[in-house]
């Protein structure tokens, strides 16, 4: 099968000015590396005139302007089913997945396209991260265990929470050449085509959150390797449209995390990381009350917080 280099879908909302500047450093790098991409933008019904934005500005981008903000899993699959997956992709290039908060550098796209030419069983590359102010981010993981459910609530030495009990990876193990990891954080991952044919769409079950980890398990399950070239960089500003609903995206962030243990973990396990969640929402609450009668904490910031733990308590 014939077709662009790249296959690249960027799922947006609310986030104009960075979908922007994703754009333009998309299109320098594919210029600076010679390659070509057919790019989608699905807009998930942004109020902000992203799509306006992306119309007037880059015509060559396929836009596509859904109704409702359908969430990150069902936007991703509706860019895959654009493109005939899981059956009948229209081609065999590789498909880039891509945030909008992100700018890619040049040479990055070069390196992960290498990539996939030279590990045949790679069904899945992703770059090395930087945050805006060029510091490093987390970009490689392990799949995600008690100790890390633990290490989300408690206050414990910040060499904890870099260390692999956490799932990190040091610079000592990644170095500057390729390395294979569990899962890619979900800001920029290049998928190859035989393997989405293989493993199928993203879950929809997933609103945002924890859908390229489940991706990636399914992926292990069937054979496939994953891995991180940080030699490929591509600058995220993390975050820019969870940002804006900060206690709602906490709750998301558990439901996904909990439909994520309830497909790969057993019942043990499952009962373990609740009890262990409860645990450190009644630390959390406890420390807001206090903050509240310290005058650190606004009431309603508390009262804010408190429905969201509640809700996830009761998940």
């Amino acid at each position: 099968m014939s077709g662009p280099d790249l296959e690249v879908i960027i799922v947006s909302y609310r986030v104009r000015r960075f979908l922007s500047s994703c754009l333009a450093s998309l299109y320098g790098a594919l210029a600076a590396d010679g390659l070509h991409a057919r790019v989608q933008v699905l807009d998930n019904a942004s109020d902000d005139g992203s799509a306006d934005m992306v119309a007037a500005e880059y015509p060559q981008v396929e836009l596509v302007r859904n109704s409702l903000n359908i969430g990150y899993a069902r936007g991703v699959n509706l860019g895959l089913r654009r493109l005939g997956y899981p059956i009948a992709p229209v081609s065999a290039s590789p498909v880039l997945l891509l945030n909008p908060d992100t700018e890619v550098l040049p040479g990055t796209l070069g390196w992960l396209v290498d990539d996939l030419g030279r590990l045949p069983r790679a069904g899945l590359v992703g770059p090395g991260l930087r945050f805006g102010d060029g510091s490093l981010q987390h970009s490689a993981f392990r799949f995600p265990g008690l100790v890390q459910t633990g290490l989300e609530f408690f206050p414990i030495h910040w060499r904890l929470r870099e260390s692999k009990l956490n799932g990190r990876f040091s610079a000592a193990e990644t170095g500057s050449a390729p390395f294979r990891c569990d899962h890619p954080l979900g800001a920029a991952m290049l998928l190859r085509s035989q393997a989405l044919t293989e493993i199928g769409l993203f879950d929809d079950g997933y609103f945002m959150y924890c859908e390229e980890i489940d991706w990636c398990w399914r992926a292990a399950r069937l054979g496939w390797e994953i891995w991180s070239d940080p030699r490929a960089v591509i600058v995220h500003h993390a975050g820019r449209s969870s940002a804006q609903f900060r206690q709602a995206m906490f709750v998301e962030l558990w439901r996904s995390r909990y439909r994520l243990f309830s497909k790969q973990r057993g019942r043990a396990f499952q009962g373990a990381a609740r009890g262990l969640v409860r645990l450190g929402l009644a630390y959390e609450m406890a420390r807001a009350r206090r903050q509240v009668r310290a005058g650190e904490l606004s009431p309603v910031e508390f009262a804010e917080r408190m429905a969201a733990w509640r809700t996830v308590w009761a998940l």
